[in-house]
């Protein structure tokens, strides 16, 4: 997929439930279903009598804020009964071409379907969709009323823009949730696993909520994959190095060199502190730092601390101080270099980007360049994540994590989930409590699921100076070390490299940066969305990427004039950063220089694990 998530692998069979199995049979399957599950209900309610279920998680969302938008917009509804009526109508005559549509079938006539799914709308990938005039029917149906539903929704005028937002979001997750695909009854896959198994499948789904609902201490926790597959430093993070600095927020990890000679000047990536840093390193086949290292770069990773209730009042600060200026100054102490190039990946780019206009403040010239990996330093417009941001909802979550201390993995997870909502949240339902089937191991699903906390003090920082009041893209808006933070007064070379389906940094908003920084910039744009598009290895020839040299006001005229490359950015990167990483000189062993090695890489860090 676009967004680098995975597709559900496909029942092979594709015949319609049989018309046979009705009346006794299936009331005597469904009889059996319940009395074999009762017991599985009643464990699960003994086990957690003690620790009663919580709310369902909806992220960073607050229930209350969206429950007042729907409030407002039924008000506005009210207002118009003209418009609302003029609606119906227009869902009554949809419904009388379905049944013409639907009676012509049945008489064996051909006609058209009045709608139609999206090309990547996966939901109705099954046969009996189209092939069985009942489900076709069903499908139709809820395509026919999930569309009026959200267009009714979309043009209720009155409406202030984040109310809008919200419940343009919220009106589609509730479409979304109530798809024929995600009942057993309607939903023909479903039926079938049910007849050929005698309700195997049921059961076993069952337990498979149950167990996520166990996992999630009462909040359901859909598991993607199957996380004992899984092993970090074994089959995923298995790139070798060793930890060669260490500080309360991060280790720094200095990956063995696969070539005799490398560029004097090494690169240190910041990973987001979001996730774990291995999504740059699942397998050889498609790791980043492996594939630096083969190009003759001496390669460092950080790998963040995932912080607990001691780290309350670690702040944004803080994590340039004692994460990436103490990267860099270490990477340098370690190669005996005297620049480094940094990339910054999401997050860990927008915090590259202050320190470098911080280090320029302070006149420190270690910097031979930066890379940012779709990564936000304008935040005028960033897509859906708006919906879950403004000032009653900031100030809610203040208060929640003022309880623990920081923002739960959970929620955060949750929130991204929410995003792709079918890809990431349905189809899973789907698989592995209607189907009943074990979730397949995907290193990627893995990592998605290995999320970590935010420190209370940093996120609500976060979200006030970046999502609410964009100070970063305003010159002295943001103050880190007593500097005034300035963007335009960075001078070294700039890479930005963003992506097209990216649905975290719409790479629109990212452009923006070409006119933030002053120093020597390349743009470049690659396929896909916000995982895939940046880890797309050479050797997959997978996904393109777009160049264009002339400067543009807006990424839309930008685009006008790009030229689309076959292949990996990763090569266009290489081409930019190689003439600028001095001569070739001896490889270096991780804990060879001034600093000795630690652990064998990936390091104690990336083990903790938030659930």
């Amino acid at each position: 997929m676009a967004d680098g998530t995975p597709k559900t692998p496909a029942d092979t069979s594709r015949t319609a439930p049989e018309a046979s199995v009705v009346g006794e049979d299936w009331a005597t399957i469904m009889a059996g279903i319940a009395d074999r599950s009762s017991h599985l209900v009643q464990d699960f309610m003994t086990r957690t009598a003690a620790n009663p279920t919580q709310a369902v998680s909806m992220g960073m969302a607050d229930s209350v804020n969206i429950a007042g938008a729907f409030l407002e917009l039924m008000t506005k509804l009210a207002t118009d009964p003209n418009k609302l009526l003029d609606a119906q109508m227009g869902l009554w005559r949809d419904y009388m071409d379905l049944w013409r549509s639907t009676a012509l079938r049945m008489m064996g006539e051909q006609a058209p379907a009045v709608i139609e799914p999206s090309k990547e709308d996966r939901r109705f990938k099954d046969e009996a969709w189209r092939d069985n005039q009942v489900f076709d029917f069903i499908k139709q149906s809820y395509l026919l009323t999930s569309r009026w539903m959200q267009a009714t929704v979309a043009e209720v005028e009155g409406l202030d823009p984040q109310t809008k937002r919200k419940v343009d979001f919220f009106t589609k997750q509730f479409t979304d949730a109530l798809a024929p695909t995600n009942f057993a009854a309607t939903n023909p896959e479903v039926l079938r696993a049910t007849v050929e198994s005698k309700g195997e499948n049921l059961i076993k789904g069952l337990q498979n909520l149950l167990e996520d609902l166990e996992k999630g201490k009462g909040k359901l926790r859909v598991s993607m994959t199957d996380e004992t597959a899984f092993t970090v430093g074994k089959n995923v993070a298995v790139t070798p190095g060793k930890v060669v600095a260490r500080t309360r927020l991060m280790e720094l990890i200095q990956y063995t060199p696969t070539t005799e000679k490398v560029h004097d000047t090494p690169i240190v990536i910041i990973p987001p502190w979001i996730n774990k840093f291995y999504i740059l390193d699942l397998r050889e086949k498609n790791s980043l730092v492996k594939w630096l290292t083969d190009q003759g770069y001496t390669t460092f990773i950080m790998s963040w601390a995932n912080p607990d209730e001691t780290m309350a009042e670690v702040n944004f600060e803080d994590y340039m101080k004692d994460g990436a200026i103490a990267a860099k100054d270490a990477a340098m102490a370690a190669t005996g270099a005297g620049q480094v190039h940094m990339a910054g990946y999401c997050l860990g780019g927008t915090l590259l980007s202050a320190t470098a206009a911080y280090l320029k403040a302070k006149k420190d010239t270690s910097l031979a360049s930066i890379t940012l990996m779709a990564a936000m330093t304008d935040f005028k417009d960033v897509g859906d994540l708006r919906v879950f941001i403004d000032e009653d909802q900031v100030k809610r979550l203040e208060d929640r994590m003022a309880e623990t201390g920081y923002l739960d993995a959970a929620d955060m997870a949750t929130t991204f989930n929410l995003l792709r909502s079918n890809d990431l949240i349905w189809s899973f339902v789907v698989s592995n409590y209607l189907l009943g089937k074990e979730p397949f191991p995907f290193d990627l699903l893995y990592w998605n699921s290995d999320s970590t906390r935010m420190p209370k003090a940093m996120h609500s920082f976060y979200l006030r100076n970046m999502y609410l009041d964009n100070l970063l893209a305003k010159p002295g808006g943001v103050t880190l070390g007593g500097v005034p933070i300035d963007l335009g007064s960075v001078t070294v070379p700039v890479y930005l490299i963003s992506c097209k389906e990216d649905h975290i940094a719409p790479w629109t908003s990212t452009f923006e940066a070409t006119g933030l920084f002053k120093s020597p910039l390349r743009f470049v744009l690659s396929a896909s969305g916000h995982i895939a598009g940046i880890v797309n290895p050479p050797v997959a020839n997978k996904y393109c990427y777009w160049t264009n040299d002339k400067k543009a006001k807006t990424g839309a005229a930008w685009f006008q004039g790009a030229t689309e490359h076959p292949g990996s950015w990763w090569t266009d990167w290489n081409a930019w950063l190689a003439p600028m990483s001095g001569k070739m000189v001896k490889a270096r062993q991780p804990g060879d220089g001034k600093l000795k090695a630690i652990t064998d890489a990936p390091g104690e860090f990336v083990k903790a694990r938030a659930v």
